[in-house]
């Protein structure tokens, strides 16, 4: 798994994800040719969307702003949040366009913009 979160193929698509699910607002975000659908939780209505990546279905999943945690208090702030999930496993998150990375060496590393 590690492989693929430490390129920058994942990078720009987690940033892309971002964008159309919650800057952009859209229904159905694009990623390498495949369309898949922003949906929203039923009880915050946040948005959510799964989507492939290296043959591995994650989850990009919005900030909740009423959880007790630093980006929930960014969120809270206004800032666009969407955390990335393999499973119940944290992979990176998704900041004002800024990517922080979850685990292993990268831990707490972050990438501008693109």
């Amino acid at each position: 798994m590690d492989h693929f979160t430490r390129s920058p193929e994942f990078d720009d698509a987690i940033v892309s994800v971002w964008q159309q699910a919650l800057v952009d607002k859209a229904r159905n975000v694009t990623l390498d040719g495949e369309t898949y659908s922003v949906r929203h939780t039923p009880k915050r209505g946040l948005a959510q969307v799964d989507f492939k990546f290296g043959g591995t279905t994650l989850r990009g999943l919005e900030q909740n702003p009423q959880a007790a945690s630093r980006w929930a208090q960014i969120a809270r702030k206004g800032v666009k949040v969407m955390q990335f999930l393999d499973g119940g496993r944290y992979l990176a998150v998704v900041a004002d366009g800024k990517i922080t990375h979850y685990g292993g060496s990268r831990r707490g590393s972050t990438s501008a913009k693109k």
